[in-house]
């Protein structure tokens, strides 16, 4: 709770008005600093176009991994989190966090059309719609490996994606970037 974060922080509460109007303006605050910060792990991973989009993808995802095995499957993504918590109870919040994911489904998709682009992709498949699925089924697996205090359900989707999906949507075997 806020009284929790004011004593760890050693704030008094008339300072934490003076910065934020509200809990909710302190939440959306935190929300912006996460997203800024994720933004850079998604220009080094996603958006490096020194390296093939495939290797861009799974770069994204190992990231993913070590993070989770860093903190034992504690923490999670806080936009997933918070979407899960936040998502019912306010609509500020819901929004923003709408936002976010479908920014990071658009920066998937360029990823996705890069491949399409340099002749990875060979199948029709609609970049959004595979995105999207994309994201929801990380943010799924990321849920599943805090419950798990594994990273299993993580490397199974990856795996998954990797050998099952993309081998069907693109031209070359993606079994090599699976076991790398």
């Amino acid at each position: 709770g806020l009284s929790d974060i004011l004593k760890a922080a050693k704030v008094p509460k008339g300072s934490f008005y003076y910065y934020f109007e509200s809990k909710e303006d302190f939440g959306l605050a935190i929300i912006e600093d996460f997203a800024i910060h994720y933004q850079e792990k998604l220009k080094d991973t996603i958006e490096n176009m020194r390296v093939s989009p495939l290797a861009r993808l799974n770069s994204y995802f190992e990231a993913g991994i070590a993070e989770m095995e860093a903190c034992k499957c504690v923490n999670g993504c806080l936009i997933g989190n918070l979407a899960q918590e936040m998502s019912a109870q306010s609509e500020v919040f819901r929004d923003r966090i709408n936002e976010i994911l479908s920014g990071w489904e658009t920066q998937f998709a360029r990823c996705l059309e890069s491949a399409r682009k340099d002749g990875t992709i060979v199948s029709t498949a609609n970049t959004t719609d595979l995105a999207d699925f994309i994201l929801s089924g990380w943010q799924g697996a990321i849920l599943k490996a805090k419950v798990a205090r594994s990273t299993a359900p993580m490397k199974t989707f990856v795996k998954m994606l990797f050998s099952t999906v993309f081998d069907s949507a693109f031209q070359t075997s993606t079994t090599a970037i699976v076991n790398s």
